[in-house]
């Protein structure tokens, strides 16, 4: 079975795949976005980037990519957001990362940062 899924408050506004993993069907049409969604986005930018870098702060060895997705998630929901990457196509975490070979969209794992690893982390909110 699946590991279960870190806890996002019921307060948080969820995206679509939240619960079922399954995204909604994206419009085949670009919307042009009035001035306070583009605020919204650009919010919603900050936010992951900080986050980004609290992820970066975080990789040191010794610390396992799984403790950093847990640290990086409680400071994503404690900010009223959700963790993008979370059940998105049934993905388990918060926090993509890479280390070393894999290119991108690696899963958090256990195993501690070594000196010398090469670390990649995406990080995306989803919020208001």
């Amino acid at each position: 079975s699946a590991p279960a899924l870190r806890e996002v408050p019921a307060e948080i506004r969820r995206p679509s795949y939240a619960e079922t993993g399954v995204p909604a069907p994206a419009s085949p049409f670009v919307d042009v976005q009035p001035p306070e969604a583009i605020d919204a986005l650009r919010r919603a930018g900050q936010l992951a980037r900080k986050m980004l870098e609290l992820s970066c702060f975080l990789a040191k060895p010794g610390v396992t990519t799984n403790e950093i997705d847990a640290l990086v998630h409680a400071q994503i929901v404690g900010a009223g957001a959700y963790p993008a990457p979370l059940n998105y196509r049934g993905f388990p975490k918060s926090v993509c990362s890479a280390v070393n070979r894999e290119i991108c969209h690696g899963i958090p794992s256990d195993r501690p940062l070594q000196d010398g690893d090469i670390v990649k982390f995406d990080v995306s909110v989803y919020t208001e």
